[in-house]
């Protein structure tokens, strides 16, 4: 389901399915762990060699720092912005420590400041000027822990809420320079799922639902792109399509351990509850690393990395996979494209929900109960009356209450399994439902 989400590339005007960033706090990154502080700086050399490799992120004049938006904000800003470009680019080499203390003070009062902008209203209604601010401040802050030799954890949870909550400035400077921290990580700031992790997470697969042989969706071993377009594109069908992922390296690559090594320590926003409808829904900022121990090794509770772009928070994932041939036959450029991921342990449910877009969703690993209906059978779904989720059912299709929905059961339904390496199209409109029957990671691809 779409959502207006935290990057410039989502659908910003679609009602929320998921919540709106305002939900998320927003604190600076905390004190260093006894633990990172005996990983600081590893020496004055190697402080200084990483302060050139972070510097030549960066225009090479201070003209050259433009520190352009996109729209007005209050005289106090642009201010503030050009005394924190002036502390980076005054000193000869490597900035002092006073210069780096001064640096970050900026970073935190303009992040404060954007802050409050930022959760004024909608999503929707935020200024991307604001964005950019709240972009330059975490810059900022980012780059005063590192001129200071402090642990990189800190820098690199900064970049990661620009990346989140801001506007890409200067090139997408913030995805480029996390790369580069998140290399330098010492041991002790990588979080890992810990001892044994893989014995402890539980591996007896649930049974999954039956399939009626009359309520199957249909199957297509690669099918070419006349013969998708024809009988499943245009006529509005969906259909499980195979064979078409198999080459992605994420199907030998991806794994709960792998996760912890390649993005353990990025944060990322995490629902917890078993659905967005409940009372008790709600959204969190944390370590993929800490979702993982949290909620797929130690599962107790329902945690969801679910519809966040992550592939444009960490480049090296999108590296493993690719966008379907079949977007090609719509009338959008790739750009345009939203991919998102959903990541969570068994249990994890989307209600019954339409979206206003095609939908090509990819299973990488673990499997998926899905329902779908027509949007023909709207009026028997009985969806929300409010706006905000006027796009989601009342119903819950597993135990529907007939005596409080008695058209529900005139709907007519397709489901399957949704299994490794099978990619299911959703046509535009269509309802579904899902729910993950392991843990499980796909892969969404939003095309028009």
């Amino acid at each position: 389901m779409q959502v207006p989400q935290t990057s410039p590339a989502a659908g910003e005007g679609e009602p929320p399915r998921r919540g709106l960033p305002s939900a998320l706090p927003g604190p600076p990154p905390g004190p260093p762990s006894p633990g990172s502080r005996a990983a600081m700086a590893e020496g004055p050399a190697a402080g200084e060699a990483l302060w050139a490799e972070v510097r030549a992120l960066l225009p090479g004049s201070e003209e050259g720092l433009s520190l352009s938006l996109s729209g007005e904000v209050e005289d106090c800003v642009l201010p503030l912005l050009r005394r924190a470009r002036r502390l980076l680019y005054g000193a000869a080499g490597r900035p002092c420590e006073a210069e780096a203390a001064a640096l970050g003070r900026l970073g935190d009062i303009l992040r404060d400041y954007s802050w409050e902008r930022l959760n004024a209203g909608p999503w929707r209604e935020v200024s991307k000027a604001w964005r950019q601010v709240y972009a330059y401040a975490c810059l900022f802050g980012a780059l005063a822990e590192v001129a200071a030799g402090r642990p990189l954890a800190p820098a690199v949870r900064l970049c990661d809420m620009g990346l989140l909550m801001g506007a890409s400035v200067l090139d997408n400077v913030l995805a480029r320079l996390v790369r580069v921290l998140q290399a330098r990580l010492p041991r002790g700031e990588r979080p890992d799922a810990g001892p044994g992790s893989a014995k402890r997470i539980r591996i007896e697969p649930l049974p999954a639902p039956v399939v009626q042989p009359e309520d199957a969706l249909p199957h297509l071993h690669c099918p070419s792109l006349e013969h998708f377009r024809d009988n499943y594109l245009i006529p509005q069908k969906p259909v499980v399509l195979e064979g078409i992922i198999d080459h992605w390296p994420c199907m030998k690559k991806w794994s709960v351990d792998y996760f912890c090594q390649v993005a353990g320590c990025r944060t990322v926003p995490v629902e917890l509850g078993t659905r967005y409808t409940d009372e008790e829904w709600s959204q969190k900022l944390m370590t993929v690393g800490d979702f993982i121990n949290q909620y797929i090794v130690n599962g107790n509770s329902v945690g969801y990395l679910a519809q966040h772009q992550l592939f444009d928070q960490i480049p090296e994932l999108r590296e493993d996979i690719s966008i379907p041939d079949y977007c090609c036959l719509g009338e959008g450029e790739e750009d345009e494209i939203t991919i998102n991921a959903w990541f969570g342990p068994e249990g994890t449910i989307s209600p019954l929900h339409q979206d206003p877009q095609q939908n090509f969703l990819a299973q990488v690993f673990g499997r998926k109960y899905i329902r779908l209906y027509s949007p023909q059978d709207s009026e028997n779904l009985y969806p929300h009356e409010g706006h905000i989720l006027h796009n989601t059912s009342q119903v819950d299709v597993e135990d529907p209450d007939l005596l409080k929905f008695p058209n529900f059961r005139k709907a007519a339904f397709q489901s399957c399994v949704l299994m490794p390496g099978q990619v299911l199209f959703i046509p535009v409109k269509y309802w579904h439902y899902v729910r993950s029957l392991d843990i499980s990671f796909s892969v969404s691809f939003w095309w028009s």
